[in-house]
């Protein structure tokens, strides 16, 4: 079980050893699977509210805390022809910084991702319309063939005869889990507004919770230690609570930085400090033969 410390910080107890070990070379690093997650906003009187679900306590990789609809790319989708609406897959190749095959991929798995866990499908008959309705029967069984990797997400668009609306996604932010880690992953954020006539639901195997929280409520509620989160996780909600609509944010989503954000660490006066270059809050100082502090 994951511990929570500086507020509701994920922090897993076996860390520290992981971190003493790629120091002294007896731990190779894994290479990253590429990954998308979506920030999905809906707007209220006030301010967007997002759409986060808790991970089971079961699960082997941040077990228990709070984050978005995502997960990996699926490689059978970087060079069968999609039908696309929005930007180009040449300015999204250059916007991700990746070739053009990579950015279809990475694109679609947002966009699976966030039908697959939240039943939101942006993507209609035609460039300029979204669906409606995603609940029926015939729907559930194409969702479920797609989680089961039975189907690609471009043979499910392809077949239903679907737009993907790549204009109705804007880029966030990219982080790459720490070189200690097992499960290691490049994932590209993205925000991404409730399209109108659909509802979200919890149709995640991963989760057992999902709620609409305020970015703001959220992140006090892991300052106070009630939410757990991972880094990027809490870093994306403090972000967003600049932004009083959801359009305000996709607005701001084409000048945000994507370069990538990943975790160092390092020994320094008998300590090995972790670090996340440009979030200091994060940093942790840890005792060559003790616990985080």
């Amino acid at each position: 079980m994951a511990n929570a410390q500086a507020g509701g910080q994920w922090y897993p107890p076996e860390w520290p050893d992981r971190i003493r070990a790629l120091a002294d070379g007896t731990l190779t690093p894994v290479a990253p699977k590429r990954a998308a997650t979506v920030m999905l906003l809906k707007d209220t009187g006030d301010e967007p509210v997002v759409h986060m679900l808790r991970r089971r306590a079961s699960m082997a990789f941040a077990g228990g805390a709070y984050a978005y609809p995502g997960g990996g790319v699926d490689p059978r989708d970087d060079d069968r022809h999609v039908r696309w609406a929005g930007p180009t897959r040449a300015w999204w190749a250059r916007r991700l910084g990746v070739d053009e095959a990579g950015a279809q991929a990475i694109v679609c798995a947002a966009v699976r991702e966030t039908y697959e866990e939240a039943g939101v499908l942006l993507a209609g008959p035609t460039p300029g319309t979204v669906v409606g309705d995603t609940t029926g029967e015939d729907w559930e069984a194409d969702r479920a063939a797609l989680v089961a990797r039975e189907t690609s997400f471009a043979e499910f668009l392809d077949r239903r005869g679907l737009v993907l609306r790549s204009d109705l996604l804007g880029a966030w932010t990219r982080w790459i889990t720490p070189e200690f880690e097992p499960r290691r992953y490049d994932t590209w954020f993205f925000v991404a507004a409730l399209p109108e006539g659909q509802r979200t639901r919890n149709a995640s195997t991963e989760a057992d919770r999902t709620v609409w929280i305020t970015p703001r409520e959220a992140a006090a509620a892991y300052d106070r230690g009630e939410l757990l989160m991972m880094p990027p996780t809490i870093a994306t909600l403090r972000q967003l609570t600049a932004y009083g609509t959801a359009a305000q944010a996709l607005a701001a989503a084409p000048a945000r930085d994507l370069t990538p954000v990943l975790a160092t660490a390092r020994l320094e006066e008998g300590e090995l400090v972790l670090s996340w270059p440009g979030h200091d809050e994060f940093t942790k100082h840890i005792p060559t033969g003790g616990a985080p502090a």
